[in-house]
């Protein structure tokens, strides 16, 4: 395939995801989650900060630029959240649950492509020993050769 056929085709899968892609659905075992996606890091930095709720079922999925140690704040974050760090297989790698308004560091215990927070709770008492995995993350990597 030619260099201009690859960019063009890229160029228009990108556009397609920052126009229609505001949100994402994905799926956790038999649960739907409707994700807000932060893709920029200017996205990232301001994640949920100054919201005062979160509707049921409904989160924010934070997209690395890579697979790397990634650490979440709840600084100016109004509501408590769990925050799901996964690799770029979907898999969770751990969870935790964050205060509001506070500047404890939360980080992913090995590198994760994705963070997903949702209201704090919503993971429930999952089993730390099974892989559970996350269907329907969009594959920001496939821009990149």
């Amino acid at each position: 395939m030619k260099k201009t056929s690859i960019a063009l085709l890229s160029a228009l899968w990108f556009s397609g995801l920052c126009q229609a892609a505001d949100f994402v659905t994905l799926q956790f075992g038999n649960k739907t989650i409707k994700a807000e996606v932060a893709i920029s890091a200017a996205e990232r930095q301001k994640g949920l900060m100054f919201r005062t709720s979160m509707a049921k079922d409904h989160g924010m999925l934070f997209i690395m630029d890579g697979e790397e140690s990634a650490c979440m704040w709840m600084k100016n974050t109004k509501i408590p959240l769990s925050v799901a760090f996964i690799d770029a297989f979907g898999k969770i790698i751990n969870i935790e649950d964050m205060e509001p308004e506070t500047t404890d560091i939360h980080c992913s215990r090995a590198p994760a492509k994705y963070a997903l927070e949702m209201n704090k709770g919503w993971f429930g008492a999952l089993n730390p020993a099974k892989q559970y995995e996350v269907k329907g993350l969009p594959l920001k990597s496939v821009l990149t050769y």
